[in-house]
């Protein structure tokens, strides 16, 4: 629940950048990492949490995903103001499947070969999703179009996240969930705000508006995603990712008037169906592993 709450607020917060129009990303990311903090320290202050909030173990380990997260966060807002909704949104379905990926090499996390086989088939619906819709494919222009361009920024952003999703993975084990979010917004805020000397555009009052609705979305959204994977495996909650399929394609529909093509919902019900046998397939893993600790007597 905790993750489809959060990709509901993150593809919110994209079709906002998404009516922003074409801007910087630096400017984009200031807006979305600075408003952010706003919901995070009220929810803290209420809570009567904000004192230690701040406290942490780990301050590398913050600047490091920090500092990942902004890279990937700037890709996808350059790919946003530069492709359709719809087709940046299926470009960052690989992320959920490389989360997978690096959860085995690099938190050691079982894989097993029915959940290898589901990320295979994964793939096979994110291609069949986006093999038509790839402008760098159609474009006269090829890879130097701003589409071409923007098709290359949301690859290397769906990667780039999965990277940041293993350093959320490693920090949730000693450090608090706002804590997590703070110091991520922080460092997005303080990275946009250096791109200010690139040139940054003025903004219409609407634009400010989106932008600023932007930032809240995020922020609520990044609680809800970082205490998802406090609860469940990265391998386990990545699959749920894919619900941004539907909603993606009601929000694309409503806000720009695209609708879903026969190789979307093609894809997008291989993909659906990725998640849900490893769904289940972690339940008859669980229920395999209660059954053998009752089996086994204490010791001692």
């Amino acid at each position: 629940m905790l993750k489809l709450a959060s990709i509901a607020l993150f593809v919110g917060m994209q079709a906002f950048i998404k009516l922003a129009g074409q801007l910087p990303t630096g400017q984009i990311a200031f807006f979305r990492s600075f408003f952010a903090l706003i919901p995070i320290l009220m929810m803290l202050a209420w809570r009567k949490q904000l004192a230690g909030a701040f406290h942490t173990m780990r301050p590398w380990g913050h600047a490091y995903r920090g500092f990942v997260g902004v890279m990937a966060m700037m890709a996808s807002f350059f790919a946003l103001t530069r492709l359709p909704l719809p087709e940046a949104i299926m470009l960052n379905y690989a992320q959920p499947l490389l989360v997978i990926v690096l959860s085995a090499l690099l938190l050691g996390e079982q894989v097993r070969v029915f959940r290898w086989t589901a990320v295979a088939v994964g793939f096979v619906g994110v291609f069949i999703i986006i093999w038509p819709t790839l402008t760098l494919f159609r474009s006269a222009e090829g890879i130097g179009s701003a589409a071409g361009l923007g098709v290359l920024a949301a690859l290397l952003g769906a990667a780039i996240s999965a990277v940041a999703m293993m350093q959320v993975r490693s920090l949730v084990a000693t450090e608090k969930t706002t804590t997590i979010v703070i110091y991520f917004s922080i460092t997005s805020s303080l990275v946009g705000l250096l791109t200010i000397p690139f040139g940054w555009s003025p903004l219409t009052a609407w634009q400010a508006a989106f932008l600023i609705l932007c930032g809240f979305c995020g922020g609520v959204a990044q609680i809800f995603m970082t205490e998802a994977y406090r609860y469940g495996s990265a391998a386990t909650v990545a699959p749920f990712e894919y619900s941004s399929i539907l909603m993606g394609s009601v929000a694309g529909y409503f806000l720009f008037g695209d609708l879903p093509t026969v190789h979307s919902v093609v894809g997008g019900a291989i993909i659906v169906a990725t998640g849900l046998f490893i769904i289940w397939r972690e339940h008859q893993l669980g229920l395999e592993r209660v059954k053998a600790r009752e089996a086994t007597p204490p010791a001692g």
